[in-house]
């Protein structure tokens, strides 16, 4: 596999939104929403990706971190002493 067909792979499995080809639960909002299942008290990065590395929607620690920050910009977490914490607004 060469470079430019790892990155293509990647960014076509890393989708935020649901599309005709991506379900929700695979597209990185529905990543999204499983983990913030996990964050019912705050938690360190490692322990979170401990609880969630088993999911198939999360797959990777790529995947994970991709969620991570679209959680973050859009305020539905915070990072907090070294603790990710959900936010509520």
């Amino acid at each position: 596999m060469t470079l430019s067909t790892e990155v293509a792979s990647t960014y076509n499995h890393s989708r935020i939104l649901p599309t005709k080809h991506i379900s929700t639960r695979r597209s990185l909002l529905g990543v999204g929403a499983k983990i913030l299942e996990q964050l019912h008290y705050p938690r360190t990065v490692s322990s979170l990706w401990s609880a969630v590395s088993s999911m198939p929607e999360v797959a990777t620690f790529e995947r994970f971190v991709l969620t991570l920050d679209i959680l973050y910009a859009i305020g539905a977490i915070e990072m907090d002493a070294g603790l990710l914490r959900r936010c509520r607004r």
